[in-house]
């Protein structure tokens, strides 16, 4: 894949641009996180950014954005060379980034969250409430969407909470609207949603940059793509001259040949016994084994459980009734120390907000579930600690540049192997982990399922929870689906495809294929 600049053939490249970045670079330091990045968007188009986390394409964003102003480079509206002084002056200019997780006042309703600070004034400078919602409820039928104008954004779901942000940058008169990883914590009907609403504002002239990791959305949505490595451009070609290959050549520099390694192992002994689990209102009935050496992968649609079951499994949330067992031995009850002393590990979710303490060093993280033994008369061995975090960045390749920066400075797919290396340095006989390659780079996830796979090869026993379809059926050796907290099928390795632990998530399929 040549590094070009194409802009294609399509009605865009006969248009003027609504954004010009040229030749930006950007440093923090000694870090160069952007060096001659370039990126045209035109209007009415859907424009790709995609790269691996710590390409630069975050950067590039804040400095579209007003967070950030190049070291070098121009940035140029509707053909008019502009500095921005911040993010308010973005948003005057007319560019609005829609973030992964919206930034709404929770108290105020979906009319008052769109003009916030800029409300339509009746005399003695009242709220013209009556109009403040005709002009909201104009906005959501220009998106063909239906919302309670009066509904307390408290109460909203994520897709909504993204869609008032939407409503907000089109009142403020947006002509680019950049949407950064808008659909990593969607369901899949909330994301065919957005992807209308998308259709909507590039029917009505709007310049949309989509960051994805998801690439089957970019190809359905997008015209054209532009490719970052290594904090510089690679390629923009238009979508059609692409394919799915290319992209991640262009995006890893390197052929990947096998995103799903899997090793073929004999699976050992039972190390995880689960007995009719239960949790009043959650989940109910829930029975599952793990052996050594295999992976066993929780799967169903959001709000099925599969999170719930793996906080139960290791004692984090009280469960009602059931037991569990690790080799034999029954744990008590919430106890997540004993589930930690029996062998158990657990790589949650949501890595920022449960698995790290983002303020802290990453050696610091990586020896948070092995402080007993790093600390002499209760003293931690800060020696010891480095020495700990050294190795198992070494093994994970975290990309980092000193051990003692906060985790927070790191990418997604290196936060999530800091996750890892925490409890992997326990020497874990089973690891929970739960969404293990969500919202990280294609590359990444290759390394991270390397690594799973080295894990089992070794004789661990794997708990793997995943929204990931090709990922369950390429990784797991076993198939256990929940619907409504409750199992519905299981399928081995052979058994499984998309269709039929579809159709168990759903409701159309219920028993033990295995």
């Amino acid at each position: 894949m040549p590094d070009t600049d194409d802009h294609g053939t399509g009605a865009e490249a006969e248009l003027a641009p609504r954004l010009e970045l040229r030749a930006a670079s950007k440093s923090f330091g000694a870090v160069r996180a952007l060096r001659d990045a370039s990126i045209t968007l035109y209007p009415g188009e859907a424009h790709a950014l995609l790269g691996e986390n710590g390409a630069g394409k975050s950067t590039l964003v804040k400095i579209l954005g007003g967070v950030h102003r190049p070291d070098e480079g121009e940035l140029l509206i509707d053909g008019v060379t502009l500095s921005f002084s911040g993010p308010a002056a973005a948003r005057e200019a007319g560019v609005s980034i829609i973030y992964q997780e919206p930034s709404l006042f929770p108290d105020l309703t979906v009319a008052e969250n769109i003009f916030m600070g800029r409300q339509p004034l009746r005399r003695a400078r009242r709220i013209d409430r009556g109009a403040m919602h005709r002009e909201a409820a104009a906005i959501f039928a220009r998106l063909g969407v239906e919302i309670d104008l009066e509904r307390p954004a408290r109460g909203l779901s994520v897709a909504d909470q993204q869609i008032v942000e939407i409503a907000k940058a089109l009142s403020l008169g947006a002509g680019v609207m950049v949407m950064d990883e808008p659909t990593a914590a969607l369901t899949t009907v909330e994301a065919d949603r957005l992807f209308e609403v998308i259709r909507t504002l590039r029917s009505r002239g709007t310049a949309v940059l989509f960051i994805s990791h998801r690439l089957e959305e970019v190809f359905a949505t997008c015209q054209r793509v532009t490719v970052m490595r290594d904090g510089g451009f690679v390629r923009t070609a238009a979508i059609e001259d692409v394919t799915v290959d290319d992209v991640i050549r262009a995006m890893v520099g390197r052929e990947l040949s096998d995103l799903f390694p899997k090793t073929a192992t004999e699976p050992g002994d039972v190390v995880l016994e689960v007995e009719s689990l239960c949790s009043q209102g959650v989940y109910d009935n829930v029975s599952l084994t793990v052996r050594a050496g295999e992976i066993v992968a929780l799967a169903g649609l959001v709000g099925a459980g599969r999170s719930e079951v793996a906080r139960g499994v290791f004692g984090v949330d009280r469960r009602s009734s059931g037991k569990v067992k690790m080799d034999g031995r029954e744990l008590p009850n919430g106890d997540p120390i004993a589930a930690m002393t029996a062998g158990m590990a657990l790589v949650p979710e949501d890595r920022r907000q449960q698995g790290l303490v983002m303020d802290m060093g990453i050696d610091q993280n990586t020896a948070l579930a092995s402080l007993g033994r790093l600390s002499r008369s209760g003293l931690i061995r800060r020696s010891a600690e480095g020495a700990l975090a050294a190795e198992w960045t070494a093994r994970l390749q975290v990309k980092y540049g000193r051990l003692r920066d906060t985790v927070s400075t790191l990418s997604g797919g290196n936060q999530q192997k800091v996750v890892l290396g925490k409890w992997l340095a326990r020497s874990p006989r089973l690891l929970i982990i739960d969404e293990p390659t969500r919202g990280i780079d294609v590359g990444t996830k290759a390394e991270v399922h390397r690594i799973l796979d080295g894990l089992v090869a070794q004789g661990m026993a794997v708990l793997m929870i995943s929204s990931e379809l090709p990922e369950v059926l390429a990784m797991a050796d076993r198939v256990i689906v929940l619907r409504e907290g409750r199992v519905t099928a299981e399928f081995s390795r052979e058994q499984a495809d998309e269709d039929s632990v579809m159709r168990a998530a759903t409701g159309q399929l219920s028993g033990a294929a295995a």
